[in-house]
């Protein structure tokens, strides 16, 4: 195991420890599922856009309905998880290139590796490397670390890696992921990320990893702090 291997496994230990292992649905959500959920989670917390998948997968249960419909009552239906327009663009569009394709399955990425599968998912409009990603930890299983805002900023500052932007701190990550720990590595800095490292002022004092993390301008200031279970919306879909 490579250096950078065992220092990702200590990291994903002493998260363990704090935050517990990640639970996971069972079945699997569906791969478009967690597309669309992931496509409405951007930009907003997990509480709200768990509320907008909601309102539009009880309207529509099948989602080659969302064909049928124009993009302004995708946009209403929505709109409780923000950037709604933008949103729903992207939904629209995702819909109707599957239609075209008769796929509202996502069978074409099912055998492709996850490289090639990551290539075909950013084809569509509105649709990045992380959401890509999150089909194939959260719906294929795949040893694949999404990296959002939390993610990129907690293995940034941990020295986890040295990168500028969150898709090249993924392809950073990713090339040396131990096997079979990606879901509990991704939820658990998430969690870290929203609850200690925060953006600024991250509570230092508290943190799992202070003994391990590479960040030099750690806070010491002392803080109350209470174990909380976060809502994950892709492990919820």
């Amino acid at each position: 195991m490579t250096e950078k291997k065992k220092f990702i496994s200590e990291v994903n230990k002493l998260l363990i420890k704090q935050f517990g292992v990640p639970e996971r649905q069972k079945p699997l959500p569906k791969p478009l599922d967690t597309l669309i959920a992931t496509i409405l989670s951007q930009n907003t917390n997990d509480n709200n856009s768990y509320r907008a998948y909601i309102n539009l997968k009880s309207k529509f249960p099948k989602w080659e309905e969302v064909q049928k419909v124009n993009r302004i009552t995708i946009e209403k239906l929505i709109r409780s998880g923000g950037l709604a327009k933008q949103k729903s663009h992207a939904i629209k569009n995702l819909i109707s290139e599957l239609y075209k394709r008769n796929d509202f399955k996502l069978d074409f990425i099912l055998n492709l590796d996850n490289k090639s599968a990551i290539n075909e998912l950013t084809r569509f409009d509105g649709i990045g490397v992380k959401t890509a990603s999150c089909v194939l930890l959260f719906s294929l299983d795949r040893n694949i670390c999404p990296v959002d805002t939390h993610v990129h900023r907690t293995a940034n500052r941990i020295g986890i890696v040295n990168k500028k932007t969150p898709d090249k701190t993924f392809y950073a990550l990713n090339k040396t992921m131990p096997e079979g720990m990606a879901h509990s590595f991704h939820t658990n800095l998430i969690r870290l990320g929203r609850d200690i490292c925060k953006p600024t002022k991250p509570y230092c004092s508290i943190c799992p990893l202070i003994k391990i993390c590479k960040y030099p301008d750690k806070n010491s200031f002392l803080v109350l702090y209470s174990k909380k279970k976060s809502f994950m919306l892709l492990d919820n879909v």
